[in-house]
């Protein structure tokens, strides 16, 4: 059984315990996943607006959770 399968059964389980453990397994999980997808589109030239349609959330919020670090830096004068 893969660990996606297991966690989800684990998720529904009647132990308090067990569900929430797996629902925050699931949570990490689906914050990972989303990282690499949203790189990889920036990587194949997707907008902003592009990603945010398709996670369904605004391109502020995508943009503010994603978008840091990708800043050109200048040389001050």
């Amino acid at each position: 059984m893969s660990d996606g399968v297991q966690l989800a059964q684990e998720a529904g389980s009647r132990d308090p315990a067990v569900g929430l453990r797996a629902v925050r397994a699931l949570r990490e999980l689906a914050e990972r996943l989303e990282k690499l997808q949203v790189e990889h589109a920036r990587t194949l030239g997707w907008s902003w607006q592009e990603i945010a349609v398709c996670l369904g959330v605004s391109r502020q919020a995508v943009h503010k959770k994603h978008g840091g670090g990708r800043r050109i830096l200048t040389k001050e004068r």
